[in-house]
């Protein structure tokens, strides 16, 4: 794992709270990230696992807190504001177009042109090209670029977006359930492109419910329950079974 930059904070969440109605998802939660080290987040469903991410990704807007960025307070309204800021978010339904072909996933809405005025056309040839350079910069193991993504495997369909997440000049890049629901091969792929894209210095933030996972790529380790970041963890210096009794509340913090 890169131990590296251990100080250096790349985001940090502190106090946040988001409430739905009356239920209160997230209690004043806190995490930081350091950049070029992947980051775990845990707990069991209801946790406030997601709408921490959400808030962070610009999908909800927090009721109360403070989001900083590379030391610059940030404000997300929408994804594309996050995105913009530098951070991607690879969801567990990937958010692929099955009739595109991969090149064409990768530049949705952000279509190059080519040409002048009213004479403007796609850059397909560039893009083609763009898009190959990115997944081959991750050294993942997919079809080419002209493939439709419903002829990917699951494996390849994760590297896919992945790779789209890594290849916009993003800082942070958080993944929910990357490898959920695939084989041990097409896991263990798809483990060696986080580990590239932390080698590239991007920061990365994992959810994962297998703690197996969590403690073979990530450096740092938050568990959260009851909408709280409880507990945090190097992830050298902790169990699975220290992280299920933290989860469960059998071990304090």
């Amino acid at each position: 794992m890169n131990a590296a930059a251990n100080s250096d904070v790349i985001l940090s969440a502190q106090d946040i709270t988001k409430s739905f109605g009356g239920v209160h998802a997230l209690r004043g939660a806190s995490i930081t990230m350091r950049r070029g080290e992947v980051t775990a987040l845990i707990g069991d469903n209801g946790a406030g696992k997601s709408t921490l991410v959400r808030c962070l990704s610009g999908i909800h807007a927090p009721d109360s807190g403070t989001i900083t960025l590379d030391g610059e307070i940030v404000h997300f309204d929408t994804p594309l504001a996050a995105r913009e800021a530098g951070i991607e978010t690879v969801q567990q339904n990937l958010a692929l177009v099955e009739d595109l072909t991969v090149w064409q996933n990768f530049f949705l809405g952000r279509e190059r042109t080519k040409g002048a005025g009213p004479f403007r056309m796609l850059d397909r040839s560039s893009m083609r090209s763009t898009a190959t350079e990115m997944l081959s910069d991750l050294a993942v193991n997919v079809p080419p670029v002209t493939s439709r993504v419903r002829r990917l495997s699951g494996g390849q369909r994760q590297a896919v977006a992945i790779a789209r997440a890594a290849g916009w000049g993003s800082s942070i890049v958080i993944m929910d359930e990357p490898t959920a629901a695939l084989g041990v091969q097409e896991t263990a792929r798809v483990e060696d492109a986080i580990r590239k894209l932390q080698a590239s210095g991007v920061a990365v933030l994992l959810i994962s419910h297998n703690f197996d996972q969590v403690l073979r790529l990530s450096d740092h380790v938050w568990v959260m329950r009851g909408g709280l970041a409880v507990a945090e963890r190097r992830a050298d210096e902790t169990t699975g079974d220290e992280l299920v009794a933290l989860i469960t509340g059998a071990k304090a913090a």
